[in-house]
């Protein structure tokens, strides 16, 4: 037989407490947080249990302004675009897209975050932090892959415009006591690093350089994902609304008068 705790006792949260006429969220009741606490502070109250101070909110708004769109060329938003021209409304085209959001698009910033701390523990344990960062990428292309993960631009060379802002915003954070800058000097010494091997500048890109607000404000790995995907998902809401005004149907990655290519046998001629 069950009783009332084996139906209360299935899903046990400490995020939200709510009975007729009551919301909690984290023991704070939802009327005092609404008109008190901006976007980004309701995110880090969520995930991470506790209010953060106003510039720790403001150094991760930056992050997630920086990440929201990066054309209908990413396979994310593209998804949403052809999802809504096959009938779909705006949020399945928004579950489509994120779910293309996995380990090669959309997955970096993850990894740059465990990439850093490799790093940082590494420079923490004794070593210079360009040899900590040698010594760590090596380890990262033999254990793990041998892209490193943010870093590189299809499209933006010698810079990634986005890169060199959200260090600067990371710089002042730091001179205001707000961060250590520890993070960005790790994500600092694997771009030297980079561009020194490879003997021309390799970006640090948008997972790289939000990887380091992310590392400096305490979040881990899996929740920087999660944190890129939400910052993505207002690109993919503005496209899929964009493509539903603009109409189309069944508009697939190609205008339909170019062609795959075969390689099996019998081609037609």
């Amino acid at each position: 037989m069950t009783d009332q705790s084996d139906v209360t006792d299935w899903w046990t949260t400490e995020i939200i407490d709510m009975a007729p006429g009551h919301i909690r969220l984290r023991g704070h009741p939802i009327e005092e947080l609404i008109g008190h606490l901006t976007f980004p502070q309701m995110i880090w109250l969520m995930t991470r249990g506790t209010l953060p101070g106003a510039e720790e909110a403001r150094l991760l708004e930056h992050a997630l302004v920086a990440a929201v769109d990066h054309g209908p060329q990413a396979p994310s938003i593209a998804t949403a675009r052809m999802a809504v021209t096959c009938g779909a409304g705006i949020n399945n085209a928004l579950a489509s897209a994120v779910n293309m959001l996995d380990d090669v698009h959309g997955g970096a910033g993850e990894q740059a975050v465990e990439l850093y701390h490799w790093i940082d523990e590494a420079h923490r344990a004794g070593a210079p932090l360009a040899e900590a960062t040698a010594l760590m990428l090596d380890r990262w292309q033999s254990e793990r892959d041998p892209f490193i993960p943010g870093f590189g631009h299809r499209f933006h060379k010698p810079a990634d415009p986005r890169a060199p802002r959200l260090l600067a915003l990371v710089d002042q954070a730091a001179e205001a006591g707000t961060v250590r800058g520890r993070f960005a000097q790790v994500g600092r010494a694997v771009q030297t690093t980079l561009n020194d091997r490879k003997g021309k500048p390799v970006p640090m890109n948008i997972d790289g350089a939000t990887a380091v607000i992310y590392a400096e404000l305490g979040f881990t790995g899996p929740l920087a994902r999660g944190l890129f995907c939400l910052s993505r998902s207002v690109g993919i809401i503005a496209h899929a609304w964009e493509q539903m005004q603009q109409g189309g149907r069944n508009k697939g990655p190609t205008p339909p008068d170019y062609r795959w290519r075969y390689t099996g046998d019998n081609p037609i001629a």
